[in-house]
């Protein structure tokens, strides 16, 4: 796995069927790890072997997103006192233009995003701040900067998800799902997706909730709320949860990080233009979806025109109700069964967004491990199918690559949700 993995981190995303084949082997890798090994496995060896993994991938430029240079622009700003909110970089680059600050022209060039002001929430910032700081005018610092932050992130992840395991007196080897899937490796370590920060702060919650620290834990989910905005969707989830309801702590510790976390937009009324973003990003874009994209075609059938504006205020208001209605119907008696409600509020919540990258279903994939569930498994090797669309110049996706896709989510969610081996997945927990 190490070596296929060491060059698959150097094939280009628009050569899909090279990428495909090396990615397939990594993966029945993984199963063959996952199959060999037995209930009981050494901490440091599986530990140590994970790192490997990642190391493989360690020294190469990201090849399948160029996000990076976003976060690197980012952190530049902050770096010279400037505002990563106030100016689109397209606007800051007309006012600023220094033809002899060679490395901060060649992150322009290289933004795939220069119209568009910051998506990023400020923690995030932080973090970019100190790639910047590292880079000492080099891109390549500054990306191993990010990628070490990560790398230490992913060890967090291990160490608590390996906790979590032996507390629910679960298999270990069920984390091998995570800790030696390649599209984890390859999208955290290797493609710089803060998503592997998201999931140690949301495992961190967990892990306090069963260590009886409630403000912590809350302090947890605010960080995680932190990085992505995502996580706030959990609220009716922990609101329904009987421990964290009633513990004003929880709720004092999420309203801390929470604030701490997003103070900074209220400088140069930054919030404006970061909304403006967010809204930008909700209704304009479209990738690798599922519903969005049945429903875009009966759009096209009634009104002759893409209809997006409208279908995604629908699918998210449909998004905001399904969550409340599986956090009420689900209230969670465990800590076990709260895992698997957030589980399968991400479920919801990515079958009906019009945009899904692969990264975006890693923080489920890690929680999901717990549950032994096997969709977010089956879509972690599917997903490798939206990187089709990068092999052509229009960057155009094909139906049946999309059907590949989601035909395996189906199948998933059939054997998780509707067939008898459900009934064997749960386990309470006291």
């Amino acid at each position: 796995m190490s070596g296929i993995l060491f060059f698959l981190a150097q094939v280009p995303r628009e050569a899909f069927g090279l990428t495909f084949l090396l990615f397939s082997l990594a993966f029945a890798g993984m199963l063959g790890l996952f199959f060999l090994a037995g209930e009981k496995n050494s901490f440091r060896n599986v530990l140590f072997a994970g790192l490997l993994l990642r190391l493989a991938v360690f020294p190469f430029a990201p090849q399948w997103s160029d996000d990076f240079v976003r976060f690197l622009w980012d952190g530049e700003l902050l770096k010279i006192g400037q505002n990563p909110y106030y100016l689109t970089p397209k606007e800051w680059q007309e006012k600023n233009l220094d033809p002899d600050n060679a490395y901060r022209n060649l992150l322009y060039e290289n933004l795939n995003s220069p119209d568009y002001y910051s998506v990023y929430p400020p923690l995030n910032q932080v973090i970019f701040w100190l790639g910047a700081k590292a880079s000492m005018g080099f891109v390549w610092n500054g990306y191993y900067t990010l990628r070490l932050i990560l790398l230490l992130g992913e060890i967090g992840v291990f160490v608590l998800l390996w906790k979590l395991l032996m507390a629910f007196q679960l298999p270990t080897q069920r984390i091998f799902w995570y800790w030696f899937n390649p599209l984890v490796i390859m999208e955290i370590t290797g493609n710089l997706h803060f998503e592997g920060l998201v999931l140690l702060f949301l495992i961190a919650s967990i892990w306090a909730i069963q260590k009886g620290k409630l403000g912590l834990s809350g302090s947890f989910w605010g960080l995680a709320v932190g990085i992505k905005l995502l996580p706030l969707m959990l609220g009716p989830v922990f609101l329904a949860f009987e421990k964290s309801r009633k513990s004003a702590w929880f709720w004092a510790g999420m309203t801390l990080a929470i604030v701490i976390s997003f103070i900074p937009l209220l400088i140069d009324d930054s919030w404006v233009n970061f909304a403006q973003s967010l809204k930008l990003y909700q209704g304009k874009f479209e990738f690798n979806a599922s519903i969005y994209y049945l429903l875009r075609e009966v759009g096209y059938w009634i009104e002759g025109y893409n209809t997006i504006a409208f279908l995604t205020k629908i699918l998210s208001l449909s998004t905001v109700i399904l969550i409340g209605y599986f956090s009420w119907k689900r209230q969670s008696k465990s800590l076990f069964e709260l895992v698997d409600l957030i589980v399968l509020i991400y479920l919801v919540y990515l079958l009906l967004q019009p945009v899904v990258h692969p990264w975006y279903i890693l923080p489920a994939l890690g929680l999901s491990v717990m549950q032994g569930k096997m969709t977010i498994l089956l879509w972690s090797f599917g997903a490798i199918f939206s990187y089709q669309a990068y092999g052509n110049a229009d960057f155009q996706e094909q139906s049946i690559f999309l059907i590949l896709e989601y035909g395996l989510v189906v199948l998933g969610i059939y054997l998780d949700y509707f067939s008898k081996r459900n009934k064997t997945t749960y386990i309470e927990v006291t």
